[in-house]
């Protein structure tokens, strides 16, 4: 408001002078004479002032239409001037403006407006390095991967445009199951731009799958040293990596190396449970038995887990049941409420033949936390104590249709795994299995084969068998002797006798 008025009054005080100023010209006596072509002619003094001000006006005129003949003179010539700046500016609006609707069309799900909208960019813009990445992404939009992967092929000649133009064809080699072509890519891209996250993440992945454990414990650093992961995850992914690397070479044997990056896996992580586990079975095998155990321990206080149990079993494979039981007291007192530790416990008073023991250490699990181990190891304990097949049957049939309890699964896709590895079966997402009970039970359990060793003979049909015969559970065999052998065949015999 203050503005406005203040505007006001300076165009009324600028009137107000032009008119002050002409009536003192009109009152001053004499002017200016001009003679021309014989002829002469006075002009007074507010005359005079309006024809000199008439006259700079045709002169700034003529002088801007001899540069306009000049430019134009030069234009015709092929050289630059402000004409050519014109009309090369009414190409650079028409060219943004369809790089804008090529972005619109992309965005829109249009992907041959987009294609056709870069084009006529390119046309005006003539600049590649903008236009060539919309034609690409259109081109994929639409299946025209050829015309994509020519595009693609033509960023990688810019140093400019170079990383996207590898990114996008590793991207397309990923989508066409290229996966060796794809790491290479990543390689180089990494190379290009060590920082991009994404790019870590991909060259990761792929070279876990290919088992590059070396190449992915460098990327792995290069993740650290970038500050896109975490010291603490770092920690634990690089001892993924190093078991991973101890597991390959624990094929042809438990050589010096593979010991030591076992216990190298283990020192980086020392809450993984396959990392403990093999740690172990290292200082065992060097003869360090209390190395193991401390390890065995540590990683028990974290999590107990079968594969601790049975790596303790390994370090006295030749003691009794007896001694067996008193030795497991290292671990069994340590977390003394845990599922594993009660369940391991009744496992080595079943081998001991103390069945009272073994039912007072499941307790309650049959109740609270019923799965197919907990029901199986009571099926030994009835036997133990003398109970009828019937009755014995019938733990195994519930232990049939029970939850089998926990086991590897993969966070990402849920998949369950009998075993540890380092990148998931299904979805082959890197680090991602987790020991936990399983969201829909499965038929096969992975912690049966972890189980202190029971013989289950064979259940046979009541019609082929005499009438005085008994089904025998033989738990004198020794720990390291065998498993328990209880398979679907045998638990639906069961079901089907006690029916």
């Amino acid at each position: 408001m203050l503005w406005s008025l203040l505007k006001i009054l300076v165009f009324v005080a600028i009137i107000g002078l032009l008119a002050l100023g002409a009536g003192i010209l009109m009152e001053t006596a004499g002017g200016v004479q001009i003679t021309f072509a014989g002829t002469e002619y006075t002009l007074g003094a507010l005359q005079s002032v309006i024809a000199f001000g008439a006259l700079v006006v045709l002169v700034w005129a003529f002088l801007k239409l001899l540069s306009l003949l000049v430019a134009t003179l030069r234009f015709l010539n092929g050289d630059e001037t402000a004409l050519s700046r014109f009309f090369d500016k009414g190409r650079e609006r028409k060219g943004y403006q369809a790089l804008a609707d090529a972005l619109m069309a992309l965005a829109s799900g249009e992907g041959r407006q987009a294609m056709a909208k870069a084009a006529r960019a390119e046309r005006y813009l003539e600049k590649p390095e903008l236009t060539d990445l919309l034609t690409a992404q259109a081109a994929e939009m639409t299946g025209d991967t050829r015309k994509a992967a020519e595009t693609y092929k033509r960023l990688v000649t810019n140093h400019q445009t170079r990383f996207v133009g590898v990114r996008g064809i590793m991207k397309q080699k990923l989508s066409e199951g290229d996966t060796d072509t794809a790491r290479l890519l990543a390689e180089k891209a990494l190379a290009l731009r060590p920082k991009h996250e994404e790019v870590q993440d991909t060259l990761l992945k792929l070279q876990a799958q290919a088992q590059d454990w070396a190449g992915a414990r460098q990327t792995l650093s290069t993740k650290l040293k970038t500050g896109t992961l975490p010291r603490d995850v770092y920690k634990r992914r690089d001892a993924v990596l190093a078991l991973s690397s101890a597991k390959d070479l624990l094929a042809d044997g438990a050589t010096t190396e593979q010991q030591e990056r076992a216990i190298e896996a283990n020192r980086l992580s020392p809450d993984l449970v396959p990392a403990a586990a093999m740690a172990a079975r290292a200082d065992i095998a060097k003869g360090k038995k209390r190395a193991a155990i401390k390890v065995l321990r540590k990683a028990w206080e974290t999590q107990p887990h079968p594969d601790l149990a049975h790596a303790f079993a390994e370090i006295e494979p030749d003691e009794t049941a007896e001694q067996r039981v008193k030795r497991f007291t290292a671990l069994t007192k340590i977390h003394p409420d845990h599922t594993e530790t009660r369940l391991l416990a009744a496992e080595l008073n079943i081998v001991a033949e103390d069945f009272p023991e073994a039912r007072r250490s499941l307790g309650d699990l049959i109740d609270k936390a019923p799965d197919a181990r907990a029901f199986t190891l009571m099926a030994a304990i009835e036997r133990g104590e003398g109970a009828s097949d019937a009755v014995v049957q019938g733990w195994l049939a519930r232990a049939l249709q029970a939850p089998r309890g926990p086991q590897w699964v993969c966070d990402n896709c849920h998949h369950t795994h009998v075993e540890w590895a380092p990148v998931c079966d299904t979805c082959a997402s890197f680090d991602t299995l987790s020991w936990k009970a399983p969201e829909a039970a499965e038929v096969s359990s992975a912690t049966g084969a972890h189980m202190l060793p029971l013989i289950v003979r064979s259940l046979e049909d009541k019609s082929e068998a005499p009438a005085d015969t008994e089904v025998v559970i033989d738990i004198n065999e020794t720990p390291d002797d065998s498993a328990i052998d209880l398979t679907t065949e045998d638990m639906t015999d069961a079901k089907a006798k006690q029916a």
